[in-house]
């Protein structure tokens, strides 16, 4: 029976697409089966689950990894009549499916954990630099992004459109946070207004690549208005991209990240991942299919928890 608006063609296509969560989340909403009711199927399959933890997982607050979780998954996998190791992949190398490919899960990102950290020092410099408050005043409930990587397989930019909502009075600018690829020179790098907005004082640290700009509003917004703006980036100065990421401080509505290759410079693989934070295991793996056409590949995310989401490729 559907439940809260879930249909099966919901499920069907968040179980492709992942993530985990919320593929958990929608197959109990399909089946309609509180927590407590699950917890005892799985009691009866000889297997002990707190209706805590089972919430954690459809939150994406936790991930199960220990032997005796991923038993549980696959457990609820029967519970709620779903297809053999749809749950179980989707967790990657930590599941352990069939599908799952571990030298790929462990493959290391473009950026080092260290040069990670470095730069999340110089974000928080820069931003003060620009008297911004830790949650700038806006939440976010949609946003899209347009990437696009040149024939140098470089990143040649990106175009953001959000909507954001102010949880308190006065808010009037969004601080735009950019890291370029090795190589890019943040002093070269355009920062553009498209819509519903215009571009104050910009900052940026040479050495990371790092670049934060200021847009101001049309207005100034009073707690529970929405805003719709639009801005531009445009680098071509970094060395071959592999990925573009998106960090999320805080939980929001639904993101959406598209990525276009020149047709003279296609990737072999692309896929999607998430992290928890910053250096931990890459999970939620699904590959994604380059669509000739359009020479284009896309996520799509609804209900953003805080962590970090990405598309990567490999280019041989």
């Amino acid at each position: 029976m559907a439940h809260r608006g879930h249909t099966e063609a919901d499920l069907a296509q968040v179980l492709h697409t992942g993530p985990f969560h919320l593929a958990l989340r929608a197959a109990l909403a399909v089946r309609g089966l509180p927590l407590q009711r699950v917890q005892h199927h799985l009691a009866h399959r000889g297997i002990r689950v707190g209706v805590t933890s089972l919430s954690y997982w459809q939150q994406g607050a936790r991930r199960p990894q220990r032997p005796e979780s991923l038993r549980a998954v696959r457990a609820l996998e029967e519970v709620l009549e779903l297809p053999g190791n749809s749950l179980i992949r989707l967790l990657g190398s930590d599941g352990g499916g069939p599908r799952s490919d571990p030298e790929r899960v462990e493959r290391p990102p473009a950026r080092s954990y260290r040069s990670l950290v470095e730069v999340s020092g110089v974000v928080v410099k820069l931003l003060a630099e620009l008297e911004s408050p830790a949650d700038g005043g806006l939440h976010t409930v949609g946003h899209q992004e347009r990437v696009r990587i040149g024939a140098r397989r470089e990143l040649l930019g990106r175009d953001s459109h959000q909507v954001v909502r102010a949880h308190r009075d006065g808010i009037d600018r969004y601080l735009a946070i950019h890291h370029g690829d090795p190589g890019c020179d943040p002093a070269r790098v355009e920062v553009s207004a498209l819509e519903n907005c215009r571009t104050g004082r910009v900052r940026w640290h040479r050495e990371t690549g790092v670049l934060v700009a200021e847009l101001l509003f049309d207005s100034r917004l009073r707690a529970g208005e929405t805003y719709l703006f639009g801005y531009g980036i445009e680098d071509g100065t970094g060395g071959p991209s592999a990925e573009y990421v998106r960090g999320f401080s805080f939980a929001g509505g639904q993101y959406v990240l598209q990525v276009r290759f020149d047709e003279h410079a296609l990737p072999v693989r692309c896929g999607r991942f998430a992290q928890a934070t910053t250096g931990a295991p890459r999970g939620a793996r699904t590959d994604l299919t380059l669509s000739g056409r359009h020479r284009t590949v896309h996520l799509v995310e609804h209900g953003v928890r805080p962590g970090i989401l990405g598309i990567d490729w490999d280019w041989d």
